[in-house]
């Protein structure tokens, strides 16, 4: 996918479906401040060159269901690609386990694991630990209740922006 040149415009098209999901061609014009053909044309154009991933409700899990939340560190023995590749792969194929982050340091691994009991998670660990994935060490914290979930500020991120240009 060809990497575009984002203006001004192009980040508040991205903040807004961030922020509202998918919107109606005139509501997302509204927010943007462009009329509204330019901003469709703008938001598919995005969405072709693969700025967008989709779109998602953001559902009250506690609301619907009990659950147990799980933070998991892990460390494995040996850091070769074949060991990373192991065990991303064991992970992705577990839906249990709703986030994972390679990181550098003390750990390889930090995973946001969601699950319908203590021992639904118990379980999972215990797989983990029969798939023979390199798992050298792995630590739980369970979690009480979310502080603070929320996504980036895009406009910060993306820093000092070219002006808009002329569409």
């Amino acid at each position: 996918m060809k990497k575009l040149a984002l203006d001004a415009t192009d980040i508040r098209i991205l903040s807004a479906v961030q922020s509202h999901g998918q919107l109606s061609k005139s509501r997302l014009s509204e927010i943007v401040n462009i009329s509204a053909t330019p901003c469709w044309a703008r938001l598919d154009r995005l969405k072709a060159a693969g700025y967008i991933r989709g779109y998602h409700a953001d559902i009250v899990l506690e609301r619907v269901c009990d659950f147990t939340q799980v933070m998991v560190t892990v460390s494995l023995t040996h850091h070769r690609k074949a060991d990373f590749e192991r065990f991303e792969s064991w992970v992705c194929r577990n839906e249990e386990i709703t986030d994972c982050v390679a990181t550098g340091g003390g750990m390889d691994y930090v995973m946001k694991i969601v699950c319908q009991t203590l021992a639904a998670f118990q379980t999972l660990m215990q797989d983990m630990t029969d798939a023979e994935l390199g798992v050298d060490r792995y630590m739980t914290y369970i979690a009480t209740r979310v502080v603070k979930a929320t996504r980036p500020n895009i406009a910060k991120l993306a820093g000092p922006v070219p002006r808009d240009r002329t569409v």
